[in-house]
């Protein structure tokens, strides 16, 4: 249920899109922002205790349903690993079980009622409060930014500081020195954009799905019983709906990190 919107449907949703005291780190360019940490970081311990215990109690007889629930992950997860990388998959297995399962549980806050998180933490003394980590492209921006990381030590672990640095220069278009420069211009735009696209795809999907929510939970509070029941309708729709967004949104940030990484283990 939404709170009474002071000033109307546009103050309601600003109030929504603020963070709680986002610390500023280099001027207005990158902010920490202390809910989608406190979130993020609260879910991803949530994960490892959950298939920890699971793991624990784990039975070679008939499983329980919380053990087969996590088999068919880690199945699931494995075949799609197992398709696209033909390496050692001892670290990418675990890493894309991890981005997968923490990707899904930060999207899945999105289907909390909006006013929930904010009226809990306000008795805390915290007057803004974001629930959906994924909704914050600075949280985006850095998973994507470890990724990127990850693609460039792969790079010079498959092929070599000198092989790497040959593959920049000389690929796509060949090892003529008038083509250095192209060559490497591209391949920087190449790299740049992987990080840009995993984190605004994931961004873009989360935020809009947030903003769809909001402005749903605003008709809850608007003094018309019809508005009122069309926003429980409507909430209803999109929460089913948008199940589906968070899920295919989990499921691709994985799969394109397996993909860069094995991307990065190939030669021109």
């Amino acid at each position: 249920m939404a709170s009474e919107p002071q000033g109307g449907l546009t103050e309601y949703i600003t109030h929504h899109l603020q963070h709680f005291k986002p610390v500023q780190v280099s001027g207005n360019f990158w902010s920490v922002h202390i809910d989608s940490l406190t979130v993020s970081l609260a879910l991803g311990v949530v994960f490892c205790l959950w298939f920890w215990s699971k793991v624990r109690k784990a039975t070679s007889g008939v499983p329980s349903k919380g053990q087969a629930f996590v088999e068919i992950v880690l199945e699931f997860v494995d075949g799609q690993v197992k398709d696209v990388f033909h390496g050692d998959r001892r670290f990418l297995g675990p890493l894309a079980l991890t981005i997968f399962v923490w990707v899904l549980l930060m999207n899945a806050m999105d289907l909390l009622p909006v006013d929930l998180l904010p009226m809990i933490t306000h008795q805390f003394g915290a007057s803004h409060f974001r629930a959906v980590p994924t909704a914050d492209l600075n949280l985006t921006f850095a998973m994507s930014l470890t990724v990127f990381l990850l693609v460039i030590f792969y790079s010079f672990k498959a092929k070599g500081f000198g092989g790497y640095m040959h593959e920049l220069f000389t690929a796509p278009f060949g090892a003529h020195p008038l083509l250095w420069i192209p060559n490497f211009l591209l391949n920087l735009v190449e790299l740049v954009s992987k990080p840009v696209s995993l984190s605004m795809r994931l961004f873009g999907n989360m935020y809009a799905g947030e903003l769809v929510f909001m402005l749903i939970a605003g008709l809850f509070s608007a003094g018309s019983w019809m508005l009122f029941g069309m926003g429980i309708i409507g909430y209803t729709v999109w929460e089913i709906f948008h199940i589906l967004i968070i899920g295919i949104q989990a499921f691709i940030f994985m799969v394109l990190t397996i993909v860069y990484i094995s991307m990065a283990h190939d030669h021109h």
